[in-house]
C-alpha cells in the first residue's frame, strides 16, 4: 500500500526504513530454507553442494532422499510419521475441547479470579519445556503411562491447550452476547444455543487454536525425549536421532516437507483470522 502524496518527508523516510528492517529480519529468518531446499535434492550421499549442483547439471539432482524417506530399507520414518500424525490428531481434539470450554468459562462475567485462572491455563507456554517435560515424566511414570502413546497424547494436550484458550478467548472478546440472550428468550436451551449460534460464530478462533495445537504437538521434541520409547518415536525425535547417529540428506527431505506443511497450516490460520475479523465487523469485505 503506497503512502498518500501529502505524507511528510520524515514519515516517508521512517516508513521505508522500517520496511527495509522488517525485510532484512525476515530474510535472516528464512535464509536457512534456501540451503535446506536445494540440498534435499542432492544426488550424492553427503550434505554439500556438489560441483554438478553448482553447475545446474540435472545429474546432480535427484529424488532419492524423498524415496528413501518412504521406501528405504529398515526405514524408521514411516513409524515416526504414523506416530506423529496419530498423536497430534488426538492431542488436537483433546486440547481443542478443553481449551474451548475453558475460554467460554473465562469469557463469562460471572467467572471469579479470571486473571489467576488465565495465568494457570497458559503457564505451559511460559514454563521452560525442560521443566515441564521433567514434571510430566515423573507424573506419567507414577501412573504407568511413560513410554505409551496415551501418555504422550495427554502431555501434548497440556502443551496445546493454552493456544486454544488464547485464540478462542480473543474471538469471544468481540462476541455479541445479545444473540444468545435473544435465543434464550425464544426458548432455546444452552446446549442448542451453543451448537447453533455460539459455536458457528467462534469457529474461526476454534479452528485457529486447533491448528496451533496440532503444530505444537507435531513439532514437539522435548517431552517426547522424556516419555517416548522406540515404538513412540515421532518425526522430530527421529530427526534428532538421525543427526546424532547418521547424517543423511533424508533429514533434509523430511525438513523440507515439514516446512511446506507448516507454511500451509499458517496460511490457513491467517485466512481464518481474516474471516473472523470480517464476521466481527473489524475489516471491510
Amino acid at each position: 500500500m503506497s503512502l498518500p502524496n501529502y505524507t511528510p518527508l520524515n514519515y516517508r523516510i521512517w516508513h521505508y526504513t522500517y520496511l527495509t528492517i522488517c525485510g532484512l529480519v525476515f530474510f535472516f529468518l528464512v535464509a536457512p530454507l534456501f540451503v535446506i531446499l536445494p540440498l534435499s535434492f542432492n544426488a550424492e550421499q553427503y550434505i554439500h553442494f556438489s560441483a554438478k549442483m553448482l553447475a545446474l547439471d540435472p545429474e546432480g539432482f535427484s529424488l532419492r532422499w524423498y524415496e528413501d524417506m518412504i521406501y528405504g530399507t529398515k526405514n524408521p520414518w514411516g513409524l515416526a510419521t504414523k506416530n506423529s500424525i496419530i498423536i497430534a490428531f488426538f492431542a488436537t481434539i483433546g486440547a481443542t475441547i478443553l481449551g474451548t470450554i475453558a475460554a467460554l468459562g473465562l469469557s463469562s462475567r460471572h467467572m471469579p479470579y479470571k486473571a489467576a485462572f488465565m495465568a494457570l491455563l497458559i503457564s505451559p507456554m511460559i514454563v521452560p519445556l525442560i521443566i515441564s517435560g521433567t514434571a510430566i515424566f515423573f507424573f506419567m511414570a507414577k501412573v504407568g503411562l511413560a513410554a505409551t502413546h496415551t501418555g504422550i497424547v495427554l502431555s501434548h494436550i497440556i502443551l496445546g491447550t493454552p493456544f486454544v484458550v488464547i485464540t478462542v478467548t480473543a474471538t469471544l472478546s468481540g462476541f455479541d452476547h445479545s444473540v444468545t440472550r435473544a435465543a434464550a428468550s425464544l426458548g432455546s436451551n444452552p446446549v442448542n444455543t451453543f451448537m447453533k449460534i455460539t459455536l458457528p460464530l467462534i469457529m474461526p478462533g476454534v479452528i485457529s487454536g486447533a491448528l496451533f495445537a496440532f503444530v505444537t504437538s507435531f513439532d514437539e521434541v522435548v517431552v517426547v525425549f522424556f516419555l517416548a520409547g522406540f515404538e513412540q518415536r515421532t518425526i522430530p525425535r527421529q530427526m534428532w536421532a538421525g543427526i546424532r547417529e547418521q547424517i543423511s540428506p533424508t533429514i533434509l527431505a523430511v525438513a523440507t516437507l515439514l516446512v511446506a506443511f507448516s507454511i500451509a497450516l499458517f496460511a490457513t490460520i491467517e485466512l481464518l483470522r481474516r474471516r473472523a475479523e470480517r464476521l466481527r465487523g473489524m475489516s471491510p469485505g
